[in-house]
């Protein structure tokens, strides 16, 4: 045929021909979608991650942050730790006491408690008490890799500058009682012995049975069962967690009376009055330093379970007591007497009709101090 001759098309061909372009245009939308997708995706990753991010802390002495006013410390990390004496000056005294404060208090909780001792009894047994803020709280440095021996490690530290000598006492009230566990792990020779006041437990230890552990934790306000949750498997989250507004976070934080026992409510007053001048003073170098970091520590992975120690004072002579109230909604005391089933060289204090306040209550210092030197 001729080069000139025209092609007859058929209306199907025509039809397949003018189907072939559709897929192009739904290629090419498509590509935009994913496109947008994937702008979308980067911009919540990075929204995420600043909102998980916590503000840098406002130590004190820089400055945007709080005026220096303690005495302190400065440890060989050039770290600084703020404390407070109280009691017979330390080169008279007969026996030198660490106190250890808890969740969201300070070195002047400590003093509180020790202003409960009376005069007869700090004279006649020689009493020295000092208190420390803890890292971050108060006026101490924050430790960004604070850990539970790192801890135990800055009051042996604490000790050996102010001269308490090759032994001392210490006493840990909430989560400080908490912290006293690494002491008699990793101090235990500096040790003359130690008092554990309704000391938080973290419901890990591997030594707790999984009934008790899970009847115990599911004691808490469902909050705080999330709020410790997050704690312990994604310590990256527990800032956001406890800052966000969508929904609770831990009521201990937001001061929660609900946490309260009948006999705490009757206690609080009294320490609300005591507090009321330094009630700011916890948390002015910012919350994740202190009170976060202490629940990521607290109920992280440990290194050691507490019910796997052996007597520290097996051959030295010295004690170690843990006080707990029967009525104390935030410290379970069926995980305390556990622990004291487990460590019978624990000498075990059970307070009946007492809360998680009990040690500021008339006497208990008292009975406290007397039970340890004694």
């Amino acid at each position: 045929m001729a080069a000139g001759t025209t092609r007859k098309i058929s209306a199907a061909s025509a039809r397949a021909h003018t189907r072939k372009s559709k897929p192009k245009a739904a290629f090419k939308f498509s590509g935009i979608f994913k496109k947008i997708l994937l702008v979308g995706l980067v911009g919540f990753l990075a929204w995420g991650y600043q909102a998980t991010r916590p503000p840098p802390p406002k130590t004190c002495g820089s400055e945007d942050g709080p005026p220096v006013t303690a005495s302190r410390i400065q440890l060989k990390d050039g770290r600084y730790l703020a404390y407070e004496e109280y009691g017979v000056p330390k080169d008279v005294a007969k026996h030198k006491i660490v106190f250890v404060h808890g969740f969201d208090n300070c070195r002047h909780h400590g003093s509180a408690l020790a202003a409960n001792l009376s005069p007869d009894i700090i004279e006649s047994r020689g009493i020295y008490v000092v208190s420390f803020d803890r890292p971050g709280y108060g006026e101490s440095s924050p430790h960004p890799t604070r850990t539970v021996k790192s801890l135990a490690l800055d009051i042996e530290e604490l000790a050996d500058q102010l001269g308490l000598g090759p032994t001392f006492y210490v006493i840990g009230f909430s989560m400080g009682g908490q912290v006293v566990w690494g002491c008699l792990k990793y101090i235990p020779h500096r040790l003359a012995g130690a008092a554990l006041l309704t000391p938080v437990v973290n419901y890990w230890w591997p030594g707790f049975p999984s009934n008790l552990s899970q009847q115990a934790y599911n004691q808490q306000l469902v909050q705080d069962q999330w709020a410790v949750r997050v704690a312990h498997y994604m310590p990256w989250l527990t800032y956001w967690w406890n800052s966000q507004k969508l929904f609770p976070g831990s009521s201990v934080i937001a001061h929660n009376p609900k946490i309260f026992s009948n006999p705490d409510k009757e206690i609080l007053p009294k320490l609300i009055s005591l507090s009321k001048e330094y009630q700011a003073i916890p948390r002015q170098q910012g919350e994740f330093e202190t009170l976060h970091r202490d629940m990521i520590i607290g109920f992280g992975s440990w290194e050691f379970d507490p019910m796997d120690m052996k007597n520290p004072f097996s051959e030295s002579g010295g004690s170690v007591h843990l006080w707990q109230g029967d009525d104390d909604d935030i410290v379970p005391v069926t995980l305390q007497r556990y622990i004291a089933s487990q460590l019978p060289w624990i000498k075990y204090h059970e307070l009946s009709g007492t809360g998680h306040m009990f040690p500021y209550a008339d006497g208990m210092a008292d009975a406290i101090i007397q039970a340890l030197v004694g």
